[in-house]
């Protein structure tokens, strides 16, 4: 090896070249990864779908549930009249009786004996009635003529209407005694269905403590009664004055639908009736009254079941879920509604009463027009325009817009 006798400029000509070389390699990757970036221009998001129904306007059947009992339309006790022992029952237990149909016999014995009593002091009555009426009959001309004084005469008269009161006495008496013998055989007040005997064969029965023997009720016309707050009784007294409520008929109540508890309606049409009000101090509630007619006998006395008070007719409504209505909002009650560009735009309503579960819109919607009712979670800063799907109401629902989510919240 020979000492290099190049200059030292001249060594690292070589390595500055390939610093160059180097430089302009990663200034041109720079300038291709720019020019890809520009190339790729921003792509604006697909719009997001949204479920919508289409408006149609539709006439709704209002109706108002409340809770009540069944109770019967006559209830009759049975019980004893007279002191005795039951000899026999004659009835079948929970079977329909009618009136006067023979349910238990009390032993007569006593009572015929009594009335026998009776009827022997009437006789004796009777007899000395007849005694005095003839003496009286003998003393009338005999006083006339002084063949007798007067003094005697007017014993006479005195004790002839004696007999008289005796002779009505053992009348009554015989009578009361008579009525104490029929008392031994009991028979119903009323036709209905009769309940368990609560008492057998052999059992001594008391007049003075009137011993229960049985309870008949008549349920052909049951009695439903109905608890409402007194201001919902008097907003639907207005209404049905004013014709707001359908009618049974000319000069009658309100129709009413019972429901049973498995959610059935009843075949029977019943009548709300507003007679006997009375407000619980306690509690604010009235009980209001209806009649529900049971020929066959299907329901029960003591039943719970729902009152559907029919209500008028409201046309030209329409019927959104609840999701598709923000209620309670700085401006009222408001949905969303999408128009045909994909644009959406809040709207108030009116909101109605609830039908099932949902709301009847009274007021604000024109019919053919898409309104929002899932998808709101979609809706995030910056979209302006939706893709509206008719909703299925079989999927799950979506919340609500989060921006509306308290007042929704709150609403429903």
């Amino acid at each position: 090896m020979y000492p290099s006798t190049a200059s030292p400029r001249a060594i690292h000509r070589p390595f500055q070249r390939l610093a160059v070389v180097m430089g302009c390699a990663v200034l041109a990757l720079a300038l291709a990864a720019c020019g890809s970036k520009q190339d790729a221009a921003p792509q604006q998001r697909p719009a997001p779908k949204v479920g919508v129904l289409t408006v149609a306007l539709d006439s709704v059947q209002l109706s108002t549930e409340l809770p009540g009992r069944l109770e019967s339309s006559r209830v009759a006790e049975v019980r004893a009249r007279v002191t005795g022992v039951v000899q026999k029952r004659v009835f079948a237990e929970g079977s329909d009786v009618k009136a006067g149909q023979v349910l238990y016999r009390i032993d007569a014995a006593p009572y015929e004996a009594a009335l026998q009593s009776a009827q022997a002091q009437l006789a004796q009555a009777q007899a000395q009635q007849a005694d005095a009426r003839a003496k009286a009959n003998r003393y009338k001309p005999l006083v006339a003529a002084n063949a007798v004084s007067q003094q005697e005469y007017d014993a006479a008269i005195a004790s002839e209407k004696a007999t008289d009161a005796q002779v009505a006495a053992g009348k009554a008496a015989v009578r009361a005694a008579r009525i104490n013998l029929d008392y031994t055989t009991i028979t119903a007040p009323i036709s209905g269905r009769i309940g368990r005997s609560l008492v057998t064969e052999g059992a001594l029965v008391s007049q003075a403590e009137a011993t229960h023997l049985a309870t008949i009720q008549q349920t052909d016309l049951l009695y439903l009664n109905i608890s409402q707050s007194a201001s919902e009784v008097l907003r639907l007294r207005e209404a049905l004055q004013s014709g707001a409520i359908e009618r049974a008929g000319k000069g009658v109540a309100a129709n009413v639908t019972v429901l049973l508890e498995d959610g059935s309606a009843y075949d029977q049409a019943a009548r709300l009736l507003f007679t006997d009000l009375s407000v619980d101090p306690g509690t604010g509630q009235v009980s209001l009254r209806a009649e529900v007619p049971n020929p066959k006998g299907l329901l029960l006395p003591g039943m719970y079941v729902r009152a559907r008070v029919h209500q008028a007719k409201l046309d030209n409504v329409v019927l959104l879920p609840q999701q598709a209505v923000t209620r309670g909002g700085a401006q009222g009650d408001q949905v969303t509604v999408v128009n045909a560009d994909g644009s959406i735009a809040p709207r108030t309503v009116k909101v109605g009463p609830m039908r099932g579960q949902n709301w009847v819109i009274l007021e604000g919607l024109q019919a053919g027009e898409q309104v929002m009712v899932d998808g709101f979670m979609k809706l995030m800063p910056g979209v302006s325009r939706v893709e509206a799907v008719p909703f299925d109401a079989s999927t799950p629902q979506a919340a609500p817009k989060p921006a509306d989510a308290a007042a929704a919240t709150s609403a429903h």
